[in-house]
């Protein structure tokens, strides 16, 4: 094993620049929205270059990278769409050409989450080289998760390419650590019916916003009283958006509309946390306020459509499970310092590989979550080459 990492880390030593090189190129690539056919391109033309055996889009728009046909299955699953970039003046540098201070990059999508694609990509083709796949099909799997948790894994089981592997690692954001689990999620919405008038007869209208109100109040107030667990955490819940629709800003709202973004941890249950927001609807207003689950049906960027109801389950791997084991060996092994496994405070696609598939799952990647999504989007460079020793050596490492 000594003489194998030795030249493991010769080889990813060798290819820093290149891995850097490729870093600096996908980041350039805007790919908001879940457009991501051209940064697709730009990894498909790395992995032909590392002489992958399969490399093609499959039929929603995600990139695949296929190394090996054997009998176990492993998934690397990083998505490379991005969130917007929001007001631009809030940024010092160019977002997409960003800039490194101090080793590290910042540009949007840099933590999350196309950070973890370059060590995945050449990870693989190295672990190829130097036999740590026998027995094993690997896959790259650069997806879009931004516009729908777990859909893309979704349609990697039951669509295109229609396989259900036996492990996967997430690349999302872990600080270098191995993660194994984080809470679910179910997406609602409250939807309000009232009486439009005229504003000067306001007394003649019914103004749907005014039924929402303690509703907004006793969400507020709700999650003290939600549910605990001492590895995933106490739940979450916020009112996300809300939309009004009126003739005119001179008249009474007929309808109002909040969305609710509710994080569920172990022993809560999708009937419960429906119930709950029901239980905050005034006897009164039963009739015209009502609570709905969300339901995504978009188009991807192909055309591609797969229905899909917005309620994930939480999902943890305990300490002890031979994935985290493998995980934690590789982290030794490669010369990262010991550390506890641990969790996403966020969503991520294992809340349909683990969650709702029961697929043994467990995320490793370069970045700290907490610059996700904002001006401060970064990763450590040093992070992005060392990735790739992990996950190169851990498929010789899962039992």
């Amino acid at each position: 094993m000594e003489t194998t990492i030795a030249a493991l880390q010769q080889r990813v030593a060798a290819a820093r620049d290149d891995i850097i090189q490729f870093m600096r190129d996908i980041v350039a690539i805007p790919s908001m929205d879940s457009q991501l056919k051209e940064v697709g391109e730009r990894i498909a033309a790395e992995m032909n270059k590392l002489g992958y055996d399969e490399v093609r889009f499959d039929k929603m728009g995600n990139i695949l990278g296929r190394i090996g046909d054997g009998p176990r299955v492993l998934v690397y699953d990083s998505h490379i769409d991005t969130v917007g970039i929001g007001d631009p003046d809030e940024w010092e540098w160019d977002p997409f050409k960003g800039k490194v201070e101090d080793g590290i990059l910042y540009a949007r999508g840099a933590c999350d989450e196309k950070g973890s694609t370059p060590g995945m990509v050449y990870g693989l083709a190295i672990a190829r080289d130097l036999g740590l796949l026998d027995g094993w099909t690997v896959y790259y799997f650069g997806n879009m998760e931004e516009w729908c948790d777990g859909i893309a894994p979704n349609t990697f089981v039951e669509v295109d390419p229609g396989v259900r592997p036996d492990f996967v690692v997430i690349g999302e954001p872990t600080k270098m650590q191995v993660y194994r689990g984080h809470k679910g999620r179910i997406e609602l919405r409250v939807v309000a019916k009232g009486k439009s008038a005229h504003a000067a007869s306001n007394h003649l209208g019914d103004n749907a916003i005014y039924k929402l109100l303690p509703v907004i109040a006793g969400i507020r107030d709700l999650e003290p009283k939600l549910g605990d667990h001492p590895f995933l955490g106490h739940g979450k819940i916020t009112v996300s958006d809300m939309h009004v629709k009126t003739p005119s800003i001179n008249a009474v709202p007929d309808e109002a509309v909040i969305y609710i973004d509710r994080r569920m941890t172990f022993g809560e249950t999708r009937e419960e946390a429906i119930a709950q927001i029901e239980a905050l609807i005034p006897p009164e207003f039963k009739d015209s306020v009502k609570v709905e689950e969300l339901f995504y049906e978009e188009p991807s960027y192909t055309g591609f459509v797969f229905p899909v109801d917005k309620y994930f389950p939480a999902w943890a791997l305990e300490e002890d499970h031979p994935l985290v084991q493998a995980g934690q060996k590789a982290r030794q092994l490669i010369g990262l310092p010991a550390a506890p496994s641990g969790k996403w405070d966020f969503s991520t696609n294992g809340i349909y590989w683990a969650g709702k598939a029961g697929i043994p799952s467990i995320g490793f990647g370069p970045g700290d979550e907490t610059t996700a999504h904002t001006v401060r989007d970064s990763v450590p460079l040093d992070d992005v080459v060392k990735a790739a020793e992990f996950y190169a050596l851990l498929p010789a490492l899962i039992p």
